[in-house]
């Protein structure tokens, strides 16, 4: 007799929870912008949601802990004058966030830890230098201060966020770019776009290093992301519109290492990539379900695992760092599904009966300092993430003001007062030196005042002198 052979893996029998209803988040108004975008970002501290709001773009930032109803007054972070299209979190301080809209700019925010008591309208730094409207905006993995946008216009632009200024301009995309993801390190970046093109970036040498023409044969929108192997994962449309995903070698774009179909639904599938398990988790746009995948160096290399299932229709996502996952509950995924006025956590957990801390699912992870300054990547230095171990939970570090000092600053200000040099003010009387500052205004009046009291008594004694000598004249 036969027997059929299952394959081992830790991650065979995950399964997805929704977790109480207290524990969501109510009465969020999601942005109704049709824009193939999450809506969403979180970390271990924030979540981060775009909604509706008259008068330009906003979104909502709340503490984790702020769960329940929000309140419809509740204060959002506003200053973009166009509807925000993308919002993505800095790894490297859970209280920078930064946001991109179809008012042509991107704009990087500093989030208190307490809950918002008024709205939030003065960004940290605006990013200038798309003709259209932004689309794309994600940060460096590894680089401190380095923020990646891409618009309409089909321009890549690489900033440093703390001199506020752009490093690098990509202009090899000649339609409109669906994704980008940088690798593990970020020495590169892949890209798809609407003409059908799969793109490996190298940007310091801003030149594309390996490109594949229709990876998915349809000519719906793809998404790519990097694996932790080098390896590209993708998702796209056959020529018949069913969904399919596909995994590749960038250096040999020739033939997939792994192509499956899905289904017949037309919701783009964005994927979510967990580096520390390797998997994927799929969530279609429109969809109730969410697919988790696992990726290993054995045939057939995408391992289908499970489904996890819900009544309502998904308007966006949002996929949490590992390192704000619950160890004692062996959870190794929380993801943040936006509903139409609601935002539903998920946990993805692994079955095991002991409370110990689970070494084998909690390899260390890619923690909050940064591996490099923005100069030192710029000048050509590549290093991976700074791990951090998961052992007793991560206890997130308190909010770092990030200071952006703007190269050149001053010359571009106007001079609203003709500056001296020292041979200027020496040849000055010491009346008008005074003058030039708030303390000197008070000595000068004090001067005249001597002044005028010493003329007075002056006057005083001559005339007293007058009187007494009139006799002897």
């Amino acid at each position: 007799m036969s027997r059929s052979i299952v394959r081992q893996s830790k991650f065979r029998h995950v399964f997805g929870q929704t977790v109480k209803a207290e524990q969501g988040y109510d009465d969020i108004r999601v942005s109704k912008v049709t824009w193939d975008s999450s809506f969403c970002a979180v970390n271990p501290k924030f979540l981060a949601v775009i909604v509706e709001s008259s008068g330009g773009g906003a979104f909502l930032v709340l503490p984790l802990s702020k769960s329940g109803r929000v309140d419809k007054n509740y204060p959002l972070v506003i200053g973009h004058s166009g509807p925000v299209l993308d919002i993505d979190w800095c790894p490297h301080d859970d209280n920078i966030l930064a946001s991109c809209s179809e008012d042509c700019t991107a704009m990087v925010w500093q989030i208190p830890d307490r809950s918002l008591t008024s709205p939030i309208s003065d960004p940290i730094v605006i990013l200038e230098g798309h003709s259209k409207r932004v689309g794309i905006v994600t940060w460096h993995p590894t680089a401190r201060n380095i923020l990646l946008t891409a618009g309409s216009d089909n321009l890549i632009i690489i900033w440093n966020v703390g001199t506020g200024e752009p490093l690098i301009t990509m202009e090899d995309h000649p339609d409109l770019i669906y994704s980008i993801s940088w690798n593990r390190n970020g020495s590169l970046f892949c890209t798809t776009c609407k003409d059908r093109r799969l793109r490996v970036c190298d940007p310091r040498k801003r030149e594309v290093v390996a490109e594949r023409l229709a990876p998915h044969e349809g000519i719906r929108p793809m998404r790519a992301i990097f694996t932790r192997d080098g390896n590209i994962f993708t998702t796209g449309f056959t020529r018949m519109s069913q969904r399919e995903l596909g995994l590749w070698d960038p250096t040999n774009f020739e033939e997939p290492i792994a192509l499956l179909e899905l289904d017949t639904s037309n919701g783009v599938l964005l994927p979510y990539y967990d580096a520390d398990a390797n998997m994927v988790y799929l969530c279609g746009k429109g969809d109730s379900s969410i697919r988790y995948f696992e990726i290993t160096d054995e045939p057939p290399y995408v391992h289908y695992l499970s489904t996890f299932s819900s009544k309502e229709p998904q308007r966006g996502m949002g996929f949490m760092p590992k390192r704000g996952v619950d160890v004692s509950k062996c959870e190794i995924a929380r993801l943040f599904k936006l509903l139409d006025k609601k935002c539903e956590p998920i946990t993805m957990t692994v079955p095991r009966k002991s409370d110990l801390f689970q070494d084998d699912l909690y390899p260390d992870t890619a923690g909050p300092e940064p591996a490099m300054e923005a100069e030192e990547w710029l000048n050509g230095r590549d290093e991976d993430p700074i791990l951090v171990s998961m052992r007793g939970g991560y206890v997130a570090p308190k909010n770092r003001e990030l200071k952006v000092a703007k190269k050149n600053m001053l010359d571009s200000r106007p001079t609203t007062r003709r500056s001296m040099s020292a041979l200027e003010t020496n040849s000055l009387p010491s009346v008008i030196i005074l003058q030039t500052t708030k303390a000197g205004l008070f000595f000068t009046a004090a001067f005249y005042v001597l002044m005028f009291v010493d003329l007075c008594r002056t006057f005083s004694i001559k005339r007293s002198l007058t009187l007494a000598l009139q006799p002897i004249i």
